[in-house]
């Protein structure tokens, strides 16, 4: 499969052979070939995710493993977050920041016995990768995990399928990891996930990867979804897309992700754009990322413009699409910090119509990630 808009090849995932056979529609998205709905549409993808549990591939996402005794200590000198004080098992969701305190990446990390286990996006990869190695120096070591597949089960029924395979996984907590055999296959298992339902991903050996999709797959309650019903999820969940609603023209204090950086980190700095992320939790930054509610049924798409009631530019949609949960339409957008509290009316562009809207908190639907 060619990427229409630059004629390059694109690459495909383990699991490309059981994504035909199930006659999924595919996509280009960040250089790869992925499903973007399977036959039932991404609104019963969706609504199934929500209900039960599904699964999606992503193992077009960079796995890397990091080695060195000290490369907990080390990553902390280019993220805000706290990575020293993780317990082998423990995760983290932070971000490679610039100088100028904006977003280069989010990032999932894992501390493991001898090192670090950290997910990049796709899209990223090719940056982070140099990015890191020139910060972290000679002492650290990479290892990019080529050989593996990502499968994220996600839902209210994602532990009961996953506990049948192995049950291990019973009562692990949310942001914590195990490396555990699966049908006398090593993968290691994180509950966490992207849809704001409970579930796992689940990193495997790129040779085993159908056998499990298709082992989960013989469970009633599991089902195939695909990256339409995944942004639609995670959407509602108000969870932050790189490339969409953040990037290296956004602060983490912009976005809302102040909860990432801990009061040691704020006190002692020594990451890049401490000054910038530190002054803007104290003063607060000059935009927002808020979300939004536009009547009717027509979905604000990423670069609509939100103006007020009179007509003046507030900012742009980052991210919209119809919620299918909340049954209307739902965004999430940039606006004046003045203009960011819950419930004030704007107007919004759409297709040269104007649209009344109102800023709303997020997320638009409880995140219901496990608790033990």
């Amino acid at each position: 499969m060619k990427d229409e808009d630059s004629g390059s090849v694109l690459k495909t995932t383990p699991l490309d052979c059981l994504h035909q056979s199930l006659n999924a529609r595919m996509m280009p998205f960040a250089g790869y070939s992925l499903p973007l709905q399977y036959g039932s549409g991404i609104i019963t993808e969706h609504n199934h995710t929500r209900a039960k549990a599904s699964l999606f591939d992503v193992s077009h996402m960079g796995q890397i493993r990091i080695h060195g005794a000290d490369a907990a200590e080390a990553l902390e000198t280019i993220v805000p977050s706290s990575i020293d004080d993780l317990e082998p098992g423990g995760m983290r969701y932070t971000m490679l920041t610039t100088d100028v305190g904006t977003i280069i990446d989010d990032v999932m990390v894992t501390r493991e016995d001898d090192g670090l286990f950290v997910v990049v996006n796709a899209s990223r990869l090719e940056f982070d990768l140099p990015h890191m190695r020139a910060k972290l120096g000679a002492d650290v070591e990479f290892e990019i995990l080529k050989d593996r597949a990502l499968i994220a089960l996600q839902g209210p029924k994602a532990a009961a399928a996953l506990a049948d395979l192995s049950s291990e996984v019973t009562g692990m907590p949310f942001m914590s990891a195990r490396t555990i055999t699966i049908d006398r296959i090593e993968t290691l298992v994180n509950r966490c996930g992207y849809t704001g339902e409970d579930g796992f991903e689940i990193s495997i050996p790129a040779d085993s990867a159908e056998d499990l999709v298709r082992a989960l797959l013989a469970d009633d309650r599991v089902e195939m979804a695909g990256l339409g019903a995944r942004d639609t999820l995670r959407l509602e969940a108000g969870l932050c897309l790189y490339g969409q609603d953040i990037d290296e023209k956004t602060t983490p204090i912009e976005a809302g992700l102040n909860w990432t950086i801990a009061k040691r980190r704020r006190e002692e700095g020594g990451f890049p754009g401490a000054n910038v992320i530190v002054s803007q939790i104290a003063d607060g930054p000059t935009r927002r990322l808020v979300g939004i509610r536009p009547e009717g049924r027509v979905p604000a798409r990423a670069g609509t413009t939100i103006n007020t009631v009179d007509g003046e530019p507030l900012g742009e949609i980052t991210s919209g699409a119809f919620g299918p949960t909340i049954g209307g339409p739902v965004a999430m957008g940039y606006v004046a910090a003045g203009s960011s509290d819950a419930g004030t009316a704007v107007q919004l562009d759409i297709r040269g119509k104007t649209v009344p809207a109102a800023i709303t908190t997020l997320p638009f639907t409880p995140r219901r990630y496990f608790k033990s």
